[in-house]
């Protein structure tokens, strides 16, 4: 039976205040690695179907299904994410929201609806992908802002 997150963060942790054998952690470091190759595979059947993030780089700039399963940290994978997303990690905390009400852009209401994200990107700002963004939808506009040092 598979471990849920609390498990294996308690077998880990506080092994039974026990040595582990080299048999045991050689069963340890399987059961990580199955577990993790559970969710990799559960990963990649998402991408394209999930609308959880509501920027979801996967869904924009799609990352090739050969590219996917490499895994997140062989190095062909991260220099793909590299060159087409601008970061090595996909967005994290990413939060949509309409701009408050005291907040005016000149010429909004000629330009269309506004939309603001916040959003964690492990790297750098990912530019590579707003470029291919831009050159698929011309209308769309970006005014970046990165926060350094803020949560």
């Amino acid at each position: 039976m598979p471990l849920n997150k609390m498990g294996w963060f308690l077998r880990l942790v506080h092994p039974d205040r026990r040595e582990l054998s080299l048999t045991g952690a050689r069963t340890l470091a399987g059961q990580l690695r199955e577990a993790v190759e559970r969710r990799q595979a559960l990963a990649v059947s998402r991408v394209g179907r999930s609308h959880v993030c509501p920027f979801d780089l996967h869904a924009l700039v799609p990352v090739p299904t050969t590219i996917l399963r490499l895994g997140p940290d062989h190095p062909d994978a991260l220099a793909w994410l590299w060159q087409h997303w601008g970061t090595t990690d996909c967005l994290r905390h990413v939060v949509a929201s309409e701009p408050g009400g005291n907040e005016t852009q000149a010429g909004s209401a000629q330009e269309g609806h506004i939309l603001r994200l916040r959003f964690w990107s492990a790297d750098w700002t990912p530019w590579q992908a707003l470029e291919r963004i831009r050159a698929e939808w011309p209308l769309l506009r970006f005014d970046v802002r990165p926060e350094y040092g803020t949560s």
